[in-house]
């Protein structure tokens, strides 16, 4: 909108604070998603392949917590550093159409649409879990894919069973609306608390400095997400360092620490 000159006053992108990307996005999605999961389906992660399409904070996090109850994790990217990244933490990295054949359990974070489409899901395993944990409900091609079931039925409460016309069967949790609100409880509050002091902060520090920002986006300053996140060590009662005066200054200096 910006760009466009469409915005007319100033915003902060507040999803891309240090407090929300990784506190919220990674700790907290990993959290919640595989709880939505566990509860609607009652079924046994460990063993299970689980793919996880896309691989952002959100993905991160997800892939992260199913590694750790068991899971066999596969990535599915589209941006090349994302996907190296999955390579180095140790998953492995497929196109869609070659994941979806192998999965028993998909877990959308793309923010984008059909990242899952109704030819992927025509070809997956019989029983195959499909559940989203990114933007809304078109991550996953519902409206497609209703249009080549033969029948459905709700199996358990956030689990529709649908019998696709190829007669396989595959299970969508929550109506593929966001996984960790339709079929749990969302993140505990320790990680919200956070995420709204960070929209507070926007709030207050765009009050503050209106006439001078004008109508773009921009980032909250690093102090404040510094600040969110030591009110937040200090609710957690945790103490850590800070540097002394000559640390300071020696971060700040170019006179030391280099060859006379």
């Amino acid at each position: 909108m910006a760009a466009e000159g469409a915005l007319k006053f100033p915003m902060i992108a507040t999803n891309d604070n240090k407090t929300k990307a990784l506190l919220d996005n990674y700790y907290g999605t990993g959290q919640s998603c595989l709880d939505g999961i566990m509860r609607a389906t009652s079924l046994f992660i460990a063993g299970k392949t689980l793919v996880c399409v896309g691989y952002g904070w959100c993905g991160k996090g997800i892939a992260l917590r199913a590694k750790g109850l068991g899971a066999q994790v596969v990535v599915c990217e589209t941006h090349p550093f994302a996907a190296l990244q999955a390579v180095y933490d140790g998953f492995r990295v497929l196109p869609m159409a070659e994941a979806a054949k192998v999965g028993d359990m998909f877990c959308t974070a793309t923010s984008n649409k059909h990242a899952i489409t109704v030819e992927h899901i025509l070809s997956m395993k019989d029983g195959a879990v499909l559940s989203n944990a990114g933007q809304f409900a078109y991550e996953i091609d519902v409206e497609g894919m209703r249009k080549v079931q033969a029948s459905t039925r709700e199996a358990r409460a956030n689990m529709e069973e649908i019998t696709l016309n190829n007669g396989r069967v595959v299970f969508l949790l929550g109506g593929g609306n966001l996984l960790n609100l339709s079929c749990a409880e969302g993140h505990p509050s320790e990680v919200m608390a956070t995420s709204f002091l960070g929209q507070m902060k926007a709030v207050e520090y765009i009050v503050e400095q209106a006439a001078s920002l004008g109508p773009k986006c921009v980032n909250l300053p690093t102090h404040l997400d510094d600040e969110i996140a030591a009110l937040q060590l200090a609710a957690l009662g945790v103490a850590y360092d800070t540097m002394t005066p000559a640390q300071e200054k020696y971060m700040k200096s170019w006179q030391e620490g280099h060859d006379t």
